[in-house]
């Protein structure tokens, strides 16, 4: 299939998936005239090299772990080596996810210090919401 193709299917920018075949994530054949031809099971690849962006693996990881992470192949000795890599990133995605349940802890003993004094879903004499600092960080 065509790279218009695979786009439509997934639901990911044409750009993007140069972008996957540049980081070695996708590696479709090359027609005569140049035209990138994915397989079908490109598009489980996609769906799970977004997963993984999802999960907070980068693309190198990514491209780290593909190998073993085939559903047609079973794990290779090779593949020992990626479990650590992979528990690290569930470690850091443990402590992120450590982080926002903190924040929201925060936030929710705010909000239930301040409900008595606010009128239920709105502010109180029209005044618009109090900003509470920047715009939210990247968690890393």
């Amino acid at each position: 299939m065509r790279i218009g193709e695979l786009a439509r299917r997934t639901g990911v920018d044409e750009q993007l998936l140069r972008y996957y075949e540049k980081q070695g994530l996708l590696t479709p054949e090359r027609s005569p005239n140049g035209y990138r031809d994915y397989a079908d099971a490109d598009v489980g690849a996609v769906r799970k090299i977004r997963a993984l962006l999802a999960a907070g693996l980068s693309t190198a990881t990514i491209a780290q772990v593909s190998s073993c992470l085939r559903d047609d192949s079973l794990p290779t000795p090779a593949c020992a080596g990626v479990i650590g890599r992979l528990r690290a990133e569930r470690a850091r995605l443990d402590q992120a996810i450590g982080g926002l349940l903190e924040a929201r802890a925060a936030l929710d003993d705010v909000i239930d210090r301040g409900q008595d004094q606010v009128p239920h879903g709105g502010v109180s004499s029209g005044e618009a919401e109090p900003s509470w600092g920047s715009a939210p960080t990247r968690l890393r």
